[in-house]
């Protein structure tokens, strides 16, 4: 839907973290540019990031956006969900899987401003767990483990294999996480699961890198199970608009690449088109590219997920 004139943004507010992407948004003066076309940049320096949006928009803010890596667009997207306003995805991060999906164009940062003034509107879902809001996926077990690790951000796919064979190893534990699922079976010697907001697409043994739809309802689960008596692991893929997990103890996770703490259990669910998104109408890229985390077609493979393969959705 084309944004008109009389619904464009009068009081838009962008947040702004200077950090990721390695200073991408100071490089190309990010803030100058966005107060320029008189957007409110706020420079982030250690605010509480998900309040400060939250008052915002109570503040009378009729858009808000968010520049950075995909941690930093879930809280500020939450709020613009929260008061029912738009959301802008501008893709200062390093990888911006989110930016992907949405088909917004990685690679014009400033570009991506246009959206304010000069935008279309698409309904996408938010998914959450335990209340916290999620775009992308959170991961549990290996990749929770990996996440906390100094070097991860830098060699993702090493890091992530050399965790994988550390929960493969002989006399490694499995985690305590406990995952019954879509066919009611228990699993309870967890070695991975990664919860998505809308499935990745699995094509054969492997997961194809993409989420060509944001409005599905439904939450993407992968779930590799740890192996046991030396038998060959085992993985299971599905979709559901509701998961639970329960654990022992703390439960270490990624949210969006972020590292975060949770206390059993973990409820997982989706707001299905929850979230408003402009996108400039004139500096598109494609939809559906957003890959899955970083190696998990590696660990994956050539363990085959059971259950249904999802074929390639319509374009949201």
């Amino acid at each position: 839907m084309t944004v008109s004139p009389e619904s464009r943004a009068r009081r838009p507010v962008l947040f702004v973290n200077p950090k990721s992407g390695g200073g991408k948004a100071e490089r190309v003066r990010l803030a100058e540019r966005a107060r320029e076309r008189g957007i409110d940049p706020v420079v982030l320096e250690g605010q509480d990031l998900p309040a400060a949006a939250r008052e915002a928009a109570a503040a009378g803010a009729d858009a808000l956006g968010a520049a950075g890596g995909d941690g930093t667009l879930a809280p500020v997207a939450e709020a613009a969900a929260l008061y029912g306003i738009p959301f802008v995805c501008v893709p200062a991060g390093t990888r911006n899987h989110f930016a992907l999906a949405l088909g917004v164009d990685r690679h014009d940062v400033i570009g991506a401003l246009d959206a304010f003034s000069d935008g279309v509107e698409r309904r996408v879902d938010i998914a959450e767990v335990n209340g916290r809001a999620f775009l992308n996926n959170v991961s549990l077990g290996l990749y929770g483990d990996a996440v906390r690790k100094a070097d991860y951000r830098d060699t993702k796919v090493r890091v992530l294999l050399k965790t994988a064979a550390e929960v493969r190893g002989p006399g490694e534990h499995a985690s305590s996480l406990r995952v019954i699922d879509d066919l009611g079976r228990l699993h309870d010697h967890v070695a991975m699961v990664v919860v998505s907001n809308n499935p990745y697409v699995l094509v054969g043994t492997l997961v194809a890198g993409s989420r060509p739809a944001l409005d599905t309802g439904q939450l993407g689960i992968i779930l590799l199970d740890a192996p046991l008596d030396g038998r060959r692991p085992s993985g299971r893929a599905w979709s559901e608009p509701r998961l639970e997990l329960s654990a022992t103890g703390t439960i270490h996770a990624g949210v969006d690449g972020e590292a975060a703490d949770f206390s059993p259990p973990l409820r997982f669910a989706i707001r299905p088109q929850a979230l408003r998104v402009w996108i400039s109408s004139r500096r598109r890229g494609p939809i559906g590219a957003a890959p899955p985390p970083a190696g998990l077609a590696e660990l994956l493979h050539p363990v085959k997920p059971t259950g249904s393969v999802h074929d390639p959705p319509r374009p949201a």
